[in-house]
C-alpha cells in the first residue's frame, strides 16, 4: 500500500536532485567561454576543445546510464540516486579548480558519469511507489522543477565567476545528502531483490527478444526530438540568430534561460494532460505535432527583435515539454528487474544522441545553407518519433508489479 509520506518525501529528493542535475548540464554552456579563455583557451583552438569537453561529458553520460541503471537493478534505487548525486556534486567542485584542458576533460567526464543516474533512480522509485493513477503527477513535479535548474544556471553563471558558479552546483548537491535518511526502497523492488532466480539489471536482456529490442529502441526515438531541438536549434542557436538581424554576446544563455522555463511549463502541462486523457501517447503525439509547427515558425522567422527570439525559445522549450511522459513510458514499459535500466539508460542514450545529430548537421550544412540542413535533420528525428509512438501500446494506469522473462 502506498505510503503517502514517503512518496512525497522521494517526489522531493528527486525533484530537487534533477534540479542540481540539470544546473549542472546547462552551467557548462553557459561557463565555457569564460572557463576556457581563464586556461588559455581561446581562438581557433577554443572550438576545437570545446568539441572535446562536450564529447567527454556526452561519453561519461553513456556509460554513467549503464553503470547506474545496472547498480539500480541490482543494488537499488535509492543507493544509485544518491550515488550519483555525490558523484557529480564533487565533480563539479573539482571543476571550480581545473588550470588545463586535463584537468576539465577529467572533471566533465566524470561529472557526466554521476548526471547520468539521478533522473532514472527518481522516476524509477516514483513509478514503483506512487499509484498507478497518480505516478505521472510525482514524475512531471520532479522533471518540470528540475528544469527549472537550467534557468538557474544561466542566472548565476552570469553573475558570478565561472569557479563560483561551479562551487554552488555542487554544494547544492552535497546539501541534498541530508535528506536521505528520509528516502525508503520502492516494495517492488524489495520483493524482487530477495528473488534468487530472477535476473536482475542484464542489459543484454534487452536484445535478447526482438521485440523487447524493438520497444526499448521506439523508446529511445520519441525523445530524440527533444534534444534535436535542444542540441540544435537552442545550442547552436547563433548560426540562426544571426540570421534573423540580432546581435546579442548573451543570445546563447538567453535561447537556454528560456527554452528551459518553457520546457518546465511544458512538463506540468503535459502531465496535466496526461491525468487528465489517462493517456501518455495522445499527449506525446500532441507534443510532437506541435514541436513541428513550432520548428517550423523558428526557422522561419527573419529580422525578428530580441524578445520575440526569446518568445521562440520559449515556444521551442514548451513543445520539447513532454521529457517527464517520456521517461516516464520508458519506465512503464519494463518489469521491475531491468526497469532502472531502462530508465536510467534510455533518456541518457536520447541525451547522447545530440552527437550524432550534430554531427549530421554540421555534415548537411558544409554543402547547404544552415536552416535547410536543420530542417533536414529535423525532419528526420521528428518522423522517427512519430513512427515509434504509433507503434507502442498505452502504458497509463499499467500495473508494474512483474518482471520480464530472460
Amino acid at each position: 500500500m502506498e505510503n503517502k509520506k514517503n512518496t512525497y518525501w522521494i517526489v522531493v529528493i528527486a525533484a530537487l536532485g534533477y534540479f542540481v542535475d540539470i544546473y549542472d548540464l546547462i552551467l557548462f554552456n553557459v561557463v565555457k567561454g569564460a572557463s576556457l579563455n581563464s586556461i588559455g583557451i581561446t581562438g581557433d583552438l577554443f572550438k576545437s576543445v570545446e568539441i572535446t569537453l562536450f564529447n567527454w561529458q556526452m561519453f561519461g553520460m553513456l556509460l554513467g546510464g549503464l553503470i547506474w541503471g545496472i547498480l539500480g537493478d541490482k543494488k537499488g534505487r535509492v543507493s544509485v540516486l544518491f550515488g550519483s548525486i555525490v558523484m557529480y556534486s564533487l565533480a563539479n567542485i573539482a571543476n571550480g579548480f581545473v588550470v588545463n584542458i586535463d584537468q576539465y576533460i577529467i572533471c566533465r567526464f566524470i561529472a557526466g558519469i554521476g548526471l547520468a543516474g539521478e533522473l532514472g533512480a527518481g522516476i524509477t522509485l516514483v513509478s514503483e511507489t506512487m499509484h498507478k493513477e497518480k505516478r505521472g503527477i510525482g514524475t512531471m513535479i520532479i522533471v518540470s522543477f528540475g528544469a527549472l535548474g537550467a534557468v538557474a544556471a544561466a542566472i548565476i553563471g552570469k553573475h558570478f565567476q565561472w569557479q563560483t558558479s561551479y562551487f554552488i552546483g555542487g554544494g547544492l548537491g552535497l546539501a541534498l545528502l541530508a535528506l536521505r535518511a528520509g528516502a525508503f526502497e520502492s516494495g517492488m523492488y524489495n520483493s524482487l531483490k530477495a528473488s534468487k532466480l530472477v535476473s536482475k539489471g542484464n542489459f543484454f536482456m534487452l536484445f535478447n527478444n526482438k521485440k523487447r529490442a524493438l520497444l526499448y529502441l521506439q523508446c529511445i526515438a520519441i525523445g530524440v526530438p527533444i534534444w534535436y531541438i535542444i542540441g540544435i536549434l537552442i545550442n547552436l542557436s547563433p548560426r540562426f540568430v544571426s540570421l534573423q538581424g540580432i546581435e546579442s554576446k548573451t543570445i546563447l544563455g538567453e535561447a537556454v534561460m528560456f527554452t528551459y522555463i518553457g520546457l518546465s511549463v511544458g512538463d506540468v502541462m503535459s502531465g496535466l494532460l496526461s491525468q487528465w486523457f489517462k493517456s501518455r501517447k495522445k499527449v506525446i503525439f500532441f507534443y510532437l505535432m506541435m514541436s513541428i509547427g513550432l520548428v517550423a515558425y523558428y526557422l522561419s522567422s527573419e529580422n525578428i527583435s530580441l524578445n520575440e527570439f526569446r518568445v521562440n525559445c520559449f515556444l521551442l522549450g514548451f513543445g520539447t515539454g513532454y521529457w517527464a511522459l517520456f521517461v516516464q513510458v520508458a519506465s512503464e514499459n519494463f518489469g521491475t528487474n531491468i526497469r532502472s535500466t531502462v530508465t536510467n539508460t534510455v533518456p541518457n542514450f536520447v541525451r547522447g544522441s545530440v552527437v550524432l545529430i550534430t554531427l549530421s548537421f554540421k555534415s548537411l550544412a558544409e554543402s547547404m545553407e544552415v536552416r535547410d540542413a536543420a530542417i533536414i535533420v529535423g525532419a528526420v528525428c521528428l518522423s522517427l518519433a512519430l513512427v515509434s509512438l504509433i507503434g507502442m501500446k498505452e502504458t497509463f494506469s499499467k500495473d508494474l508489479d512483474y518482471h520480464e522473462i530472460d
